[in-house]
């Protein structure tokens, strides 16, 4: 597992209180999104089809620290768009850090080397690099070439300047099990933390609908890839019972108020990947108005297929304090590589496009 002990000791601390306090839900990771504009198109993208308005819009630095001290989380995503846009990130980073949390600062690295002096290394910032595979998958992915040899050149420096950095990777229809494994030997030779790994999230609004992959055949994918990386040294960002759902061992259930998002809209019902769902003003308001019965595979269409950290990682992370043993299991053995895979439910309500979209809030 990919993760300093320091952070660890912070994160299992609070996970501790909130057990002890009985706190029935509660976020672990803010995602906070300062921003839409990016400065690449990827056809996979569900936040490039925004009119300009929207995309010129920005949290300020008051708002994003507001957002941080309101939700409480010990760690903070700052994803977009591309961060690195923004002329005020640098003192929305220090500010975090000066709060003592844990950020995974996201990048597609095009602006790095050029940015990288406003910023200075912390056991608290992360810079978390997209690379969606090797040269010519990634290259693709983002719709542009040499993007993969630019990342790659950014991830090199911030190492050699002293920073965490990790990777964060996301897997689409077509790849095999040995093109990845061969993606995360390189990623590990490179000398990151960590890598973060999941399917891509099928957006509505992405211009290709043909990349996204099934459910059922990202399981088998990721026990290729599990089945080649049983005696490799990959340092995985993630808990070894999401690693073991990924491999289609773990019935989990989302957990969406696991990672609250703040963005220039507000803050978003239910989850980072469903933008459609309404906004309000406060954290409180989110936790305390959103039907999450509602929401999950097999409770609502637009959830269907989705496995991705940012809904079941925070499932797995409760599932490991509630049963340790289970999880020290799966991290000495690694994810079940054969076998029945446990049966995930499916919809069976009115199809996507009968699920009205509610827009009110994003243009109040």
């Amino acid at each position: 597992m990919g993760v300093p002990l320091r952070q660890q000791v912070a994160v299992g601390t609070y996970l501790i209180k909130q057990k002890l306090k009985g706190v029935d839900k509660y976020p672990l990771v803010l995602m906070l999104e300062p921003l839409f504009r990016c400065n690449l198109e990827c056809a996979g993208c569900g936040k490039i089809a925004y009119p300009d308005d929207i995309l010129n819009k920005r949290l300020s630095v008051e708002e994003c620290l507001q957002a941080v001290d309101e939700c409480g989380a010990p760690m903070v995503s700052i994803p977009g768009g591309e961060p690195l846009i923004h002329k005020e990130m640098p003192e929305i980073v220090a500010g975090i850090i000066a709060r003592k949390k844990f950020i995974y600062l996201c990048t597609n690295a095009l602006l790095l080397k050029k940015k990288i002096d406003d910023y200075t290394p912390s056991p608290y910032l992360n810079f978390s690099i997209h690379l969606d595979g090797n040269q010519l998958r990634h290259d693709a992915s983002v719709c542009q070439e040499g993007v993969f040899d630019i990342a790659v050149d950014a991830i090199k420096l911030a190492l050699s300047k002293g920073f965490r950095v990790t990777i964060n990777c996301t897997l689409f229809q077509g790849e095999s099990a040995e093109e990845v494994a061969e993606f995360l030997d390189y990623a590990t030779e490179l000398g990151v933390e960590g890598i973060t790994i999941a399917p891509g999230f099928s957006y509505e609004n992405a211009p290709d609908q043909d990349s996204f992959i099934s459910s059922n055949s990202a399981k088998e994918l990721f026990r290729g890839i599990f089945a080649i990386g049983k005696n490799k040294n990959w340092k995985l960002n993630h808990s070894s019972l999401y690693l073991d759902y990924l491999a289609g061992n773990q019935n989990y259930d989302c957990t969406p108020w696991g990672n609250p998002t703040r963005n220039v809209f507000g803050w978003q019902k239910p989850c980072y990947l469903l933008s459609d769902e309404g906004y309000v003003d406060s954290f409180q308001e989110v936790m305390d108005s959103t039907p999450w019965d509602k929401y999950g595979a097999g409770k609502n269409p637009k959830c269907e297929g989705c496995m991705a950290h940012c809904g079941y990682e925070a499932t797995a992370v409760t599932d490991t304090l509630a049963h340790p043993l289970k999880a020290l299991g799966a991290a000495i053995r690694g994810p079940k590589i054969d076998g029945p895979m446990v049966e995930a439910p499916s919809y069976q309500g009115s199809s996507l496009r009968d699920i009205p979209i509610v827009v009110d809030s994003i243009n109040s």
